[in-house]
């Protein structure tokens, strides 16, 4: 960006200049516009980031490549924004008893260097600076002594102007992501001033004069500020969720399950990641095992998430008695030229045309088990422990129990990002059917496995067609992931990517 003018020229109109005065104003688009962008960061990690369980099923990592990508983005829409900007009015006292005001005071220029920022870990957070900070400002002013009024405009210029802030990132009781401000620091090279109009001939021999107080005022005020808006940013975090309804039965438990852990090049954030019951609230009976995602330093953001998540919402559909179905005849594919009826079923089960001639029938068919889900390098696997319960339907709609039979199916399952969907693929790895009960006789299961398996067979081409055109990547409001890739280890699957923030991200 271009360099401020030497702080010892006197600015013309287009710089600006202010006398004795309260200072927030100042620095309020220095600070005001930045806050906003730094807690919509803040908030984006938190919505995915923020718990209370031993190990954690959900890891964030954040690198120092996504940190730095935010910082430039966000001050590149600050510069486009600061003119934009108009300040607070400005009332303060010089010489004793004349009193002022300046009002309508805009920026009319901004050398606004990007600023660094940085992964802190001495005090578990961030560290962010700006150097060489210059503002140009303009507006009207208006003074009073006694019954005597004045007015006119106004030019004011903050020169080399250095802020240093550190700010601590921790977890509440709630496990909710807290801020702190732990250090502020600022300093100021030099303020230039210039009233026209009015009575300005009597101010400006006397600018030199209150210039170092107005200086040392705007410098007192900075890092008051900063720590006022970084209290402000903790009541929103205080107010934010942790836990998301699903629906009206489950719900997704998000909080922090410790404080962030920071190094040098890196953030680290765990969730608990736990799908549940609302009505009663039952913890499954599995818990979190640790793992560990490895850094990806060529991404900005780095995901694990554990096979506990997927299990968990399992359990809370098996424990809701939801993993079942009831198979009717009508359901059967036409292509498969069978049909759900004692006669259609006398090639499998004999005894049943002769017991129950011409009945309709229908399958219950359940979990006997909660399946589990199982990640292992480049699979997932899932174990499926069912049952079939078969009746006969009377023409009154009475249903007769005829017999029931364990399912056991062991699926495995791929997943992949391609040119920014999430793909995948599901095979059957091993079937089984077995007889537990009958009220019709025994019978052997080997024909109706074999017909199951088929059936199964043209249900996962059908899905793997679907699931080879993938969806889009979840994409937040403002921004997307972008260069992404998933690979997936012992015990938990990750994705690293990129983030691309959209045009008008920020607005």
């Amino acid at each position: 960006m271009k360099a401020a003018e030497d702080q010892n020229q006197r600015v013309d109109e287009d710089a600006g200049s202010g006398a004795d005065f309260n200072t927030h104003s100042i620095w309020y688009v220095a600070q005001q516009e930045p806050r906003k962008m730094l807690q919509r960061v803040i908030v984006g990690l938190v919505l995915i980031s923020c718990a209370c369980g031993e190990n954690p099923a959900v890891k964030v990592i954040l690198t120092d490549k996504g940190l730095q990508y935010g910082k430039h983005v966000g001050a590149g829409w600050i510069q486009e924004r600061l003119e934009l900007v108009t300040l607070p009015d400005i009332s303060g006292r010089v010489l004793g008893s004349i009193y002022y005001t300046l009002s309508g005071v805009t920026i009319t220029k901004c050398d606004f260097p990007e600023p660094s920022v940085e992964f802190y870990q001495n005090i578990t957070g961030l560290k962010t600076s700006v150097s060489g900070l210059s503002v140009a400002v303009t507006g009207g002013w208006m003074t009073h002594f006694g019954l005597i009024h004045d007015g006119g405009s106004f030019n004011m210029a903050l020169f080399k102007l250095d802020v240093t802030s550190e700010v601590a990132l921790g977890k509440d009781a709630t496990g909710r992501l807290s801020v702190t401000s732990v250090h502020c620091d600022a300093r100021l090279g030099d303020v230039d001033i210039q009233f026209h109009g009015g009575a300005s001939w009597l101010f400006n021999p006397f600018v030199d004069y209150f210039k170092g107080h107005i200086k040392s005022e705007i410098v007192a005020a900075i890092c008051t500020t900063v720590e006022d808006h970084i209290v402000e940013l903790e009541y929103h975090l205080q107010d934010m969720k942790v836990s998301f309804d699903v629906d009206e039965n489950f719900s997704f438990d998000l909080p922090l399950t410790g404080i962030p852990i920071i190094n040098a090049s890196s953030m680290n954030l765990g969730l608990k990641g736990e799908f549940y019951n609302i009505r009663p609230h039952k913890d499954p009976p599995f818990e979190a095992q640790p793992f560990t995602v490895q850094k990806q330093p060529g991404y900005m953001l780095s995901v694990g998430l554990s096979e506990f998540t997927l299990n968990s919402a399992s359990f809370a559909l098996y424990s809701a008695g939801l993993l079942q179905i009831i198979i009717t005849d009508s359901m059967i594919p036409p292509n498969l030229h069978v049909h759900l009826n004692t006669s259609c079923m006398g090639p499998y089960v004999p005894q049943l045309p002769k017991m129950f001639p011409g009945l309709l029938m229908d399958l219950q068919i359940y979990a006997r088990e909660v399946p589990m889900f199982s990640f292992q390098s480049g699979v997932v696997k899932l174990a499926i422990e069912g049952a079939v319960k078969a009746f006969g339907i009377q023409p009154n709609g009475t249903r007769i129990p005829l017999f029931k039979l364990n399912a056991d199916s062991e699926l495995s399952g791929k997943v992949w990002i391609s040119g920014g969907r999430l793909k995948g693929s599901v095979a059957q790895d091993n079937f089984t059917l077995a007889l537990v009960s009958s009220e019709v006789g025994t019978f052997q299961t080997d024909a109706l496995e074999r017909l199951t398996k088929a059936g199964l067979m043209m249900g996962f081409v059908k899905l793997n067609a679907e699931l080879g055109h993938g969806v889009v990547l979840p994409r937040m409001k403002n921004a997307e992931l972008v260069n992404s890739v998933l690979w997936m280890e012992k015990g938990f699957l990750a994705i690293a990517s990129d983030v691309q923030v959209l045009p008008a991200g920020f607005n």
